[in-house]
């Protein structure tokens, strides 16, 4: 019980530092956090620079809950450097590892932009980390409130609930903060909060969208190693492809629907032209050198000794070839192994021709791969990317984020030493 009262009133005081923050002739923070009648619990949001583990925090109370929550804190010239980090009704749990940051640009009105991310129906068709999203009803002045379920396959999903509020300043730029947890035992992730930002863009009729957000873990140490090497940069990527599948639906037209077959038929085809070229480079190449490859270079004039080092060699650039198609699946490199493709063909018909007559040659291995490549050409434009997304705020915002963390942290540490005292 002391605990929560400590926690409680760091976070109250939290929040009175940062009002002063947000006066007008300040650059200071501007909160998505409000407080509701007849709660004594606090829910606080922090605003966190990158590459600092100090957390400053604003106050903000969500309907029903009698612990301590949060919601987001952001500064407005910033590049989108705020942070809500979090910790849920009833338990001090501070979230751990790094914030998950995405940005994009999207050439959409707001109003669009705005009625894609709020109504459940539309959102859930696009955000990759949400099977369903319902909201409960709401009374006037409350939170809104929600409840999702994530599909994890064998049958099992994962069900949580949170709040979210919207903010609008006077610029028109708008934030919706949101706290959410989940009391499964199965689920990773315990609690957490964050916030979405829309504002304009760099060139006209553009805006820019990008979203902050962390979370506590379960299962101790096992539970932030999985996390922090697994499961966040998976959740990042989630988050990035998703909002790139959102880009293709208001900038296109293209349904999300459509986006994730084609998204599905790319990255099928790329990964049987990898997987090709790894078995060709790796078995008949470098494991078990096949006669017929060593017969196919002994007709281009080469000796044996030449015949098995340059077999050796084609091999080796044959599997870098394949683990590059994997990792970086650009265009490019689809154009280029398609032509390799050919070049290697053509040596190969013209060393043995009379291979044509052989049930598998090299001439029925070629073509069904330059089919694959054609398809998987034709797909990627279709095919949201989550590389086109910023994963870190420019460099003026993480200096102004790290300022305001700054003041924020300082005032904090006085509030924290003072409690202690009493």
């Amino acid at each position: 019980m002391r605990e929560r009262r400590i926690a409680a009133a760091a976070a109250t005081e939290a929040s009175r530092q940062l009002e002063r923050m947000e006066a007008p002739a300040e650059a200071g923070v501007g909160t998505a956090a409000a407080e509701s009648p007849g709660k004594a619990g606090v829910q606080a949001a922090a605003a966190e620079s990158p590459g600092r583990a100090r957390v400053g925090t604003a106050a903000a109370e969500l309907p029903g809950e009698a612990g301590v929550g949060t919601a987001a804190a952001q500064s407005p010239g910033e590049a989108g450097v705020g942070t809500a980090a979090a910790e849920l009704p009833g338990k001090a749990r501070r979230p751990v590892g790094k914030p998950v940051y995405v940005e994009l640009a999207m050439r959409c009105t707001l109003e669009e932009l705005w009625r894609h991310t709020q109504q459940p129906e539309l959102h859930e068709r696009w955000d990759a980390r949400f099977s369903s999203i319902r909201y409960l009803p709401r009374g006037e002045g409350e939170a809104q409130r929600f409840v999702y379920t994530t599909r994890i396959g064998f049958g099992l999903a994962i069900e949580g609930s949170g709040a979210t509020r919207e903010r609008t300043g006077p610029d028109g730029v708008r934030v919706s903060a949101l706290q959410f947890q989940s009391p499964q035992k199965l689920s990773l992730i315990r609690s957490g909060a964050g916030f979405w930002r829309y504002e304009p863009g760099e060139r006209p009729g553009e805006l820019r969208f990008l979203t902050r957000y962390t979370y506590s873990t379960r299962f101790g140490v096992v539970g932030r190693l999985l996390d922090r090497f697994v499961f966040r940069p998976l959740m990042g990527w989630a988050t990035a492809w998703s909002f790139d599948r959102l880009r293709l639906w208001l900038e296109k037209g293209w349904p999300p629907e459509l986006t994730l077959r084609l998204a599905l038929v790319h990255a099928v085809t790329v990964a049987l032209l990898s997987g090709l070229w790894l078995y060709e480079g790796l078995v008949p190449k470098l494991l078990l050198p096949s006669p017929e490859e060593l017969r196919l270079l002994h007709g281009l004039g080469f000796g044996p000794e030449a015949a098995r080092a340059s077999l050796a060699a084609l091999g080796v650039g044959e599997a870098a070839l394949g683990a590059a198609l994997l990792l970086g699946r650009s265009a490019g490199l689809l154009c280029w192994q398609g032509v390799l493709l050919a070049v290697l063909a053509a040596g190969a018909l013209v060393s043995r021709p009379e291979q044509l007559a052989e049930p598998f040659n090299a001439l029925t291995l070629t073509l069904p791969m330059l089919g694959l490549t054609a398809v998987a050409l034709l797909a990627r434009p279709f095919a949201p990317r989550a590389g086109r997304c910023r994963r870190r705020p420019s460099a003026a915002g993480a200096a102004q984020g790290r300022s305001d963390t700054d003041s924020s942290s300082r005032s904090l540490d006085g509030t924290d030493a003072s409690i202690n005292e009493r």
